[in-house]
């Protein structure tokens, strides 16, 4: 069974603000950064229970290749992206943002 996943803005933004980033690095990255975080959604929305609270509600998935988490809770059936960071920020940066 699949769960609906939606975004908080800001968690676009994030994923906006890395794809911009590894695509100035090189041509092409972002491509195959972008294909690592839809398998890490597609991972959460067949089993959103099977990844560890990390911060009260909020489950993270950490994505294959790159150092980024995909930060969600879950909500009676909805999967809440609430943030996607670099696994060196601060977690005090996204806490606030539910």
């Amino acid at each position: 069974m699949y769960h609906q996943i939606s975004f908080i803005k800001q968690a676009l933004f994030d994923i906006e603000e890395a794809v911009l980033w590894y695509e100035k690095q090189r041509e092409g990255l972002s491509f195959d950064f972008e294909l690592c975080l839809d398998a890490g959604l597609a991972e959460i929305s067949r089993n959103p229970d099977s990844f560890q609270k990390k911060y009260k509600e909020i489950r993270i998935l950490f994505i294959s290749r790159f150092p980024y988490g995909i930060h969600y809770v879950v909500r009676n059936s909805e999967i809440i992206v609430i943030a996607v960071f670099h696994t060196s920020r601060m977690p005090k940066n996204w806490k606030n943002r539910l």
